[in-house]
């Protein structure tokens, strides 16, 4: 997305609570890369992160604790990103909001408010503009790495069907999801444990961090809390995000969620069947020009996308793209992306970078 132009209002202060965390660092290096579209930025964080220095935009910044007097001075035009979790996010952005701000918030707390959309600017970005709470809330990484993709082959198809299988990277659960599978790994290194049954297990102990078992040399089926009928929160919630971000609320939608031994980069199986037949040759045409989408699909020469690939760069890869042997009206593929950056730090940045622009402080 370009966001270069010229100002036609006073530039924006931006807010960012959660600067300290994994995605906030990301977001703060995305901030020195693309178009400078604000003014005063402001770095938040929790009362153990309060007086860091980091460095924004090529100078140092003190980063203010989360209180009240951290937001002074915000008001219309203005605009806070919240990369928190969710109870951070459902105390403070409120306060924000009464000072006449806008809230970006990452976070589960507003995603089924239907009084705050839920925007991937490059599928529903118009959506931003009608916020009666003042909060615009984003997709998780596991939804916002896949549906650029699905929103452009909607677009053209229609879709009526979906099934995701996630293999989704440690980083989603923060630094202390990173930490644990590095503590893992170094347990496990030059050993022959995984050849017999439970010996992870065993060397890695209580030891899982934030994942439901060993994530070391393995796979875990389970991300989120249980749920009737055996589905976890999390397979729900990207199911409800689908519906609302494609305006299908009806849509079937079937998830598993899978965590792998990756520290970055979420990948996805995606099997997406359409009101009519479908053919892989102008699906790829599709998703060639498609906003935020890189289409990598050649086997024969060992090129399809990996998380390692897709790991550091902005937009969704996908590859492996085939219509179903047998169903015409279905397509196969699968897609990698950054889980800091396509989903959190990048649709953050990108959704406030929307609503800066339609207060008239630059045009994109």
């Amino acid at each position: 997305m370009s966001t270069g132009g010229a100002r036609s209002a006073p530039a924006p202060a931006l807010a960012v609570v959660g600067a300290t965390g994994a995605v906030g660092s990301v977001l703060l290096q995305m901030l020195s890369q693309r178009a400078d579209v604000w003014g005063d930025v402001r770095l938040i964080a929790s009362s153990r992160s309060a007086g860091r220095r980091l460095t924004v935009r090529g100078t140092e910044a003190e980063v203010l604790a989360l209180t009240e007097d951290a937001f002074d001075g915000l008001g219309v035009g203005d605009i806070a990103l919240f990369l928190t979790p969710a109870e951070v996010s459902a105390r403070w952005a409120p306060v924000v909001t009464a000072r006449g701000a806008v809230v970006v918030d990452q976070s589960s707390a507003f995603r089924e408010d239907p009084d705050v959309p839920m925007v991937l600017p490059e599928v529903n970005g118009h959506a931003a503009r009608l916020r009666p709470r003042g909060i615009v809330s984003g997709p998780d990484c596991v939804t916002a790495a896949m549906i650029a993709a699905l929103g452009a082959l909607h677009a053209e198809y229609a879709l009526a069907e979906l099934a995701v299988s996630t293999y989704q990277a440690a980083s989603a659960a923060g630094r202390a999801g990173s930490e644990a599978l590095r503590r893992q790994l170094s347990l496990v290194a030059g050993t022959s444990l995984g050849e017999h049954p439970g010996d992870v297990r065993r060397a890695v102990g209580e030891d899982t961090g934030p994942f439901a078992g060993p994530l070391a040399l393995n796979v875990v089926p389970w991300s989120g809390e249980l749920r009737e009928d055996g589905w976890s929160s999390h397979e729900l919630a990207v199911r409800a995000q689908v519906r609302r971000i494609l305006d299908l609320a009806e849509l079937p939608v079937s998830v598993t969620c899978v965590q792998v031994p990756v520290l970055t980069g979420h990948s996805l199986t995606v099997r997406a069947r359409f009101e009519g037949a479908v053919e892989a040759v102008r699906a790829r045409e599709i998703l060639e020009s498609a906003p935020g989408v890189v289409l990598v699909d050649d086997p024969a020469a060992g090129e399809f996308p990996t998380p390692s690939d897709a790991a550091g760069t902005d937009p969704a890869w996908v590859g492996r793209l085939r219509r179903s042997l047998d169903d015409p009206r279905s397509l196969e593929f699968f897609v990698c992306a950054d889980n800091l950056r396509q989903g959190a730090a990048l649709n953050a940045t990108q959704t406030a970078e929307l609503i800066a622009a339609d207060f008239g402080s630059f045009t994109l």
